[in-house]
């Protein structure tokens, strides 16, 4: 329950997941096109195709537990939606293995994390946001100052 021992996984990251299966599934059909078409007819144009990259990218933002409207009703609601945090999801916890251990307020979340805003019912402390001065490094740690 330790935050060092805890790494969080931002939008860019699993953005980039998604782009490395699209891309290797890109270049699966292009070597298998080089193979089969002659040599002097080729072109980039029939040989690379992009909807494997878009399905990719589709399939994250549209089927992903994750992925979600942003909350625009005003401006502090989108900005607290921008820094929310979640446990759930691919590579993470369910909500019915979830102990009362991880939803507790552990002392590491002090200045971290806020301690008070987190979803009433089966989601309580499971999904929580950052607090004023957190930030999250680039190895996906968060910080404080």
């Amino acid at each position: 329950d330790h935050f060092g021992n805890r790494r969080v996984r931002t939008v860019g990251e699993l953005i980039q997941n998604q782009m490395r299966v699209g891309l290797s599934r890109m270049e699966r059909v292009v070597r298998e096109r080089m193979t089969t078409q002659d040599v002097e007819a080729i072109t980039p144009q029939t040989l690379i195709n992009i909807r494997p990259i878009t399905a990719a990218i589709r399939e994250f933002f549209g089927t992903s537990q994750l992925s979600q409207f942003m909350d625009q009703h005003n401006p502090l609601s989108g900005l607290t939606h921008k820094r929310r945090l979640s446990a759930l999801g691919p590579g993470g916890l369910s909500r019915e293995r979830a102990g009362l251990e991880v939803r507790d307020v552990h002392p590491c979340h002090y200045g971290r994390m806020c301690p008070i805003e987190t979803p009433e019912g089966p989601n309580i402390g499971l999904i929580g946001y950052l607090s004023v001065y957190a930030r999250v490094n680039p190895f996906g740690f968060i910080e404080t100052p």
